[in-house]
């Protein structure tokens, strides 16, 4: 009733700060649309071409030579969408996908006299990842109020926290891919906090207005602010990489980027190499990829650099841009808001928030065990650091490997399998480790009946392909299709020589000096056997025969 009352009252009396704002209805989903008086171009860009243009004719060895000079300093804020059933501060459930403005209510639409009740488990997720990333919790916290006005901010506010987040000073360690170099890394993390999230403004193409979906509008957020530590677009991608792969271990958000679930502002400045004070900071928006991460950062290096060279630091401005992924360039937002723009102030509805150490306690004993210990515990078992990067990059991969070797796989062979024709399969059909038939138990049996002479390695792999597509086990398939290897001495013997038999001329050649020939037999015994009989085996008999009469 509160609801219609109030969107009758908006459309006879539009808010003054919107003159034509207008709620309206659409196949059943409630959109509010707002008209702007001016067409918007796209950017201040497209208006104000800038007077250095970053081209990759400019991006040539006399920039990377110039950039030598100077050195970059980055640093992350990153919003972590978190897995709750509810949202934040109401009992709204939140599908990613859903229809516009269909799971709302008083609270998420910022109505009058609606009062928030925050939900428990952002607390939880919160301290659990204040632990991960090894920061010290504050046992006394509060929610604060911060105050702007856009069209997707029903309350004019967005609770968040300001002064004494719930986490701070903690750090994460990570390990760079070898094709980047490699090498371990740490940077810091500043501060956790905890927020509601906005809404969307779902823009229409080239009309003049945009529509409000508040479907989003007070889900619960973790922001991550780290340290400027960082020094490359590589090191900021895998820093973000490795902030989704905690999240995930957590079990506190699926982290996806394409969703929203894991959203990216990069802070770049540079200065020269040796001065110890910030240049001008730019913050980079719109950042939905790992790869956009590194792009972005490395062109907005190469454009500060190259003001720097030419004598025109003060064009550099402190300022929100975008990426443009299809120009490959950085494009100006909107000049950046200063921290008393957003009036804080603690948030009168909400109490504090007040942790025991038991409840503390109790999450740290709950922790799994992170990307950073098990890459660890892998690298202590001998495998190499590709190999330890691949298994431990996702949860369910090396949860996968762990109970492989567990039941008494060979770990590198464990490993080797799971990275190889695995891993292409996957890739392949499309399918999550947890949706293919094999099951780590009868890995085991397939590596084992392979080591143990049972079968040879490529019939263990047309075994594998079955198992991967249709599950069943390894001794059912290897009885049902006759594929024990022939390791009966006599019986190989027998197929050698019916094919150096059938094969008189390549017998000449091989003991005419062409040894190379062995190949050959060694393939015609195999294609004889149907690819039963033992290699090792094989070729040993092969060998005495086709030098025994030379």
């Amino acid at each position: 009733m509160m609801a219609s009352t109030l969107f009758r009252t908006i459309q006879i009396h539009p808010f003054l700060l919107y003159p034509t704002t207008l709620f309206r209805r659409r196949n059943g989903a409630l959109y509010c649309t707002m008209k702007s008086t001016q067409t918007q171009t796209a950017t201040q860009e497209k208006q104000q071409p800038s007077k250095v243009k970053v081209s990759q004719h400019t991006q040539s060895k006399t920039l990377d030579k110039i950039k030598r000079d100077y050195e970059a300093v980055i640093g992350i804020e990153t919003h972590v969408q978190l897995s709750t059933l509810t949202k934040a501060f109401c009992s709204c459930p939140y599908n990613y996908g859903s229809q516009p403005n269909t799971s709302i209510c008083p609270i998420c639409m910022g109505l009058p006299g609606a009062l928030p009740v925050l939900n428990s488990k952002v607390i939880e997720f919160a301290v659990k990842l204040g632990l991960a990333l090894n920061c010290k919790l504050s046992l006394n916290s509060k929610f604060d109020r911060k105050q702007y006005f856009y069209p997707d901010l029903p309350k004019g506010y967005q609770i968040s926290q300001f002064d004494i987040p719930i986490a701070t000073g903690g750090y994460i360690d990570l390990d760079l891919p070898l094709e980047f170099g490699g090498g371990h890394r740490k940077f810091g993390i500043t501060r956790v906090h905890m927020e509601e999230d906005a809404g969307k403004l779902l823009h229409s193409g080239n009309e003049d207005y945009s529509q409000v979906d508040l479907n989003r509008a007070g889900v619960p957020l973790l922001e991550i602010v780290s340290e400027p530590d960082m020094r490359t677009g590589i090191e900021a991608a895998e820093y973000a990489a490795e902030l989704q792969r905690v999240v995930r271990y957590l079990g506190i958000s699926n982290g996806n980027m394409q969703e929203g679930s894991l959203r990216c502002d990069v802070n770049v400045s540079i200065r020269p190499v040796g001065q110890l004070e910030f240049g001008t900071k730019v913050e980079i928006k719109n950042l939905n990829s790992f790869s956009s991460i590194n792009r972005a950062i490395d062109f907005e290096i190469s454009r500060q650099v190259l003001f720097h060279s030419q004598g025109q630091s003060d064009q550099i401005v402190q300022e929100t841009r975008l990426w443009e992924e299809g120009a490959q360039k950085t494009v100006t937002m909107r000049k950046k808001e200063g921290l008393s723009d957003y009036r804080y102030f603690p948030e009168p509805d909400l109490p504090e928030v007040i942790l025991s150490q038991v409840f503390v306690d109790s999450i740290h004993n709950s922790l799994p065990e992170l990307p950073e210990m098990k890459r660890r515990r892998y690298e202590k078992m001998g495998l190499s650091m590709q190999d330890v990067l691949f298994l431990a990059n996702d949860m369910n991969v090396a949860e996968y490997f762990d109970a492989t070797i567990s039941s008494g796989a060979d770990i590198k062979l464990a490993a080797n399998w799971i990275m190889g024709d695995i891993a292409a399969y996957m890739k392949n059909e499309k399918l999550s480790i947890n949706e293919i038939k094999l099951t780590p138990q009868e890995l085991v049996e397939l590596i084992a009946s392979i080591k143990g002479g049972t079968i040879s390695g490529k019939i263990g792999k047309e075994i594998l392909f079955e198992l991967l597509a249709k599950g069943g086990t390894v001794k059912g398939l290897i009885e049902e299709k006759d594929l024990v290897q022939i390791a009966d001495p006599i019986e190989i013997g027998k197929m050698v020589d019916k094919v150096l038999s059938e094969n008189p001329k390549q017998l000449g050649q091989y003991r005419g000096g062409k040894t190379k020939l062995q190949g050959f037999f060694a393939g015609q015994v195999m294609k004889l056997s149907k690819g039963k009989a033992n290699p090792g085996l094989l070729n040993k008999i092969l060998l005495e025969k086709l030098n025994a009469e030379s």
